[in-house]
Parts: C-alpha cells; structure tokens; sequence
C-alpha cells in the first residue's frame, strides 16, 4: 500500500486484522475496518468487567475479541491496527515484525481511509500545550468562515473525521508522540511542534527516540513547518525533515521577530512570516490581552496557532477574533477565585516539570502546591528556575520527598509544607496550608510537575478537587 493511498485502492474484504487494544481509539477501528469488510480480531492485555463486557458488543457485530492475551500475533494476521498507548516493545510488535506485518496507529488508519477529497490536515505535536493550541487554531479557523473540528488526540475522533458526513475545509488535529511512532505515512499540510522535553520516556526508551516520533510530523509537510525560537531542538527537527519543495520553516517567539516569524512588539503579536513584504514590515494579529490567560507559554501557544493559520491563508482579522473567542479548557492555568487578597490558580494539567515551569513563569510570588507521581522525573532545573519567585510550597503525593530534596538543594529559604498524605482528602488541608503561607498580592499555583493517579483519577479530578476546597476556603473566610 502507497503513501496516500484512499479507501476505493485498498481492499478491505476479507483481510486479517487484529486490532491491539480496546478502548477509546480501538473499539471504533475494529468497528470501521468490519464495517469494511476486514475479518477483524481484537487482542488485549485485560481481561476485568469492563472488557468483557466491551467484548460482548464487538462480539455481537461479528468481530472476534481474545482478553488477557495481548501478546500472542493471531494466525493469519495481515496488517495490525494498535491503539497509541501500547508500546513498541510489546511481544504482539516483536512477532509481528519477525512475520512482516505491518503497524498501522488508528490515525495511520484515519489517513489511509481519507476519500479523494478530504480536508486537508493542520497539525500540532510537543510536549505540552497541543490540545490548547489546536483549540485555539480550530477557534481561528470558525472565525475564518471555515468548516473545521479540533480532532485527533483531542476531540472528534480522526475516523470519525475523515469518515462521517461532516464535510470539512480542514482539520487542526492533535498528535501525541505516540500516535506519530505509528504513523509513517501521515504528510500534512503544515504542522508546528511546540516544544520537546523529556516525557514519556519510559514508552519511547530514550529522548532520541522520543524527539524523532515528535519530528515525523513534520515529513512531507507542503507549506510551512512551525517551530518554537526559543527551543532549538524543535527547529533541528525542521532542518532533518523530508518535506515538499517550497515548503517554509516559520518560527514563532516571545521577543521582535525577524522575517519567517511570528512574535510580539509592544504589546502586539505580528507576522513577519506571512505579511506583504515581510523583510521589512510586520502585520499586526492581535494584542497580548486578546489571549487568555495571557501567560507567556499560552502566548507562544497563540503565535504558533497563528502561524498555521496564516499558512492555510486566513487572514489576520481572523487570527483577532478566533483568540479573543477562544477560551482554555478547564485546570490549564484557570482562575479559580480570589480569597482576601490572595489569587487561586489551577493548572492541574502540568503533569511534569516543562508544563510546571512554564506555569511558575506566568506568576511571581507563588505559594506552590505540587507532587503526585514523578514518573521518573527529577526536579532541581525546575526548582532552580523557579525559585526566586516562591513565597512557599506545599507537597503532597508519593514522590513529594523528591521536590522537597530539590527545595532544599536550591531554595532552602523557601518555607516548605510536607503532607504525609496521599489520600483525596489531602487537597483541602494542602490549600489551607497554602493559604496559610500566602500573603495579599501572592498567587497560590497548583502546578503539581507530577501525575495524579497516586492519589486521583485523573489531573481533572485534581483540579476539581482543588478548586472546591478553594471555594470552601472563601466560604469560610477561614484563610
């Protein structure tokens, strides 16, 4: 099968494929590919209530489910469809391998499956930020008059995307470095990577691995490819990638930018990218105040949405009112309340150190609530960074000794509250200790640097337990 192939040139009827994974990106593949006509078989790892029931409704459609073995490659298999989440070390990719079978993720299926028309891709990958910057371009884009969705790891569904009725003009898609590991044929339109720092490491075996998957994005692109000034590894990705003559390197900064970039002057963000006669003009986008919460990483966030944007033709009145229309999800730097005198931010979403910093930029002092699982993270560039600004910390969960350990290497002036608790309970006390500590004019940040599932489900349930005992703090005045 050739690079931008389309369904009617691939025959699906009759073909052996195993779906690896249940859940949010596997249950729809198998679905689409028996819908297809594909003898479809489903391994997985588990084999608990939620599966078997999840194996009941595939199994009543007619595809075949095996639980608790997801290492074993079905006899026959022809082509695997995995979801993003299962690693390339995995016994099922071994042999799989070893029997030339191809590995396709749900979006290389998305891109195979695109019909001769489909809308073109704009796409955003980096270490933190995608999901916001690609909400933001969709946003640009409605306000442009185009037809358009934020898909991909965010969203709409890729399959749903490029199969349903919906007819787009195009798609502003989030891609996570998973799903690029398993998407060699994906050539886009324009694609921006926002930032590389160690993430997910532990799925990818190396930074050298991880940064390539980040830099497949970037393969084949036709217009520009966006990168981040201020982090030079995006823009050696740009420089190794195999991309269509003509194709433009676009760099986005917080400083003046020079011609090919986006950046801000005097309380501005402008193009000198994609303006008329931009060696020596700059057209003026959108004031800072525009952006909301105007923290320095969401203004880069813009610019780089801008950027593809401006790539894909929208104009600059467009790029105006998409980012003054547009509004962050919840626990990403969000405004909580302010309590006698004292501003509550959640920002629960900085689930490692490069979101956590770019989050302690944004306020000064800070009274910081942080800790959860490390993920085998360390925390002194982190602390040294940071530590002018902190008025105090409070640490909650598993791996809080190692911020502690850090604090006390690089801010042993810093006032640090340690919370032996890793129950949910554990955030009410940590804001009233934050509140404690804080002083009219302080910002009490919950950048937590770590995961949450220590003590939560999720980063929302964090957020959302942080912002209830803020409201509870107000109520009671009890700060």
């Amino acid at each position: 099968m050739g690079i931008g192939e389309v369904t009617e040139q691939l025959d699906w009827n009759g073909k052996n494929v195993t779906v690896a994974g249940l859940g949010v990106s596997g249950i729809p593949a198998a679905r689409v590919l028996h819908g297809l006509g594909a003898r479809v078989t489903v391994v997985n790892d588990g084999d608990d209530e939620r599966s078997r029931a999840q194996a009941a409704d595939l199994e009543a459609e007619g595809i075949t489910v095996r639980l608790g073995d997801g290492a074993t490659l079905p006899a026959g298999t022809e082509l695997i469809v995995t979801t993003p989440g299962w690693r390339p070390d995995k016994p099922l990719f071994t042999a799989a391998a070893e029997a030339g079978v191809e590995i396709w993720g749900d979006v290389e299926l998305a891109w195979r499956l695109r019909g001769p028309d489909a809308a073109p891709w704009l796409a955003v990958t980096g270490t933190n930020g995608k999901t916001t910057t690609v909400r933001m371009l969709a946003s640009i884009l409605e306000a442009a008059g185009l037809r358009t969705a934020a898909v991909g790891n965010i969203g709409v569904s890729l399959l749903d995307a490029v199969l349903g009725d919906e007819p787009y003009d195009v798609l502003a898609v989030e891609l996570s470095s998973y799903q690029l590991h398993w998407a060699p044929s994906v050539r886009v339109h324009s694609a921006a990577v926002l930032n590389l720092a160690p993430d997910h490491l532990d799925w990818h075996g190396s930074m050298e691995a991880y940064a390539a998957d980040k830099g497949r994005i970037y393969e084949g692109n036709q217009v520009a490819c966006v990168y981040n000034v201020a982090d030079k590894a995006t823009e050696d990705l740009v420089r190794e990638a195999d991309v269509e003559e003509g194709c433009r390197a676009i760099g986005f900064t917080l400083g003046t930018p020079g011609p090919s970039e986006l950046g801000v002057v005097e309380g501005l963000l402008v193009d000198r990218a994609f303006a008329p006669n931009r060696q020596k003009n700059a057209q003026e986008l959108a004031e800072v105040a525009d952006v909301q919460p105007p923290a320095p990483h969401n203004i880069a966030n813009a610019l780089a949405a801008a950027a593809l944007a401006r790539a894909f033709g929208v104009d600059a009145k467009a790029v105006r009112d998409g980012l003054k229309a547009f509004r962050p999800d919840p626990h990403r730097i969000e405004l909580v309340e302010e309590v006698q005198g004292v501003t509550y931010v959640d920002d629960s979403k900085a689930t490692n150190t490069h979101a956590a910093e770019a989050s302690l930029a944004a306020y000064d002092p800070i009274v910081w609530i942080a800790g959860g699982l490390a993920k085998g993270a360390t925390f002194d560039e982190l602390v040294q960074k940071s530590a002018k600004r902190l008025r105090g910390a409070v640490l909650i969960g598993a791996d809080r000794a190692l911020i502690r350990e850090a604090l006390a290497r690089h801010a042993p002036e810093v006032p640090v509250v340690d919370l032996d608790r890793t129950d949910t309970g554990a955030m009410s006390e940590a804001v009233r200790e934050a509140a404690r500590l804080a002083r009219p004019g302080d910002t009490v940040l919950l950048a937590p640097a770590c995961a949450s599932m220590d003590m939560f489900t999720n980063y929302n349930k964090r957020g959302e337990a942080f912002a209830d005992a803020v409201r509870a703090l107000a109520a009671t005045g009890d700060a």
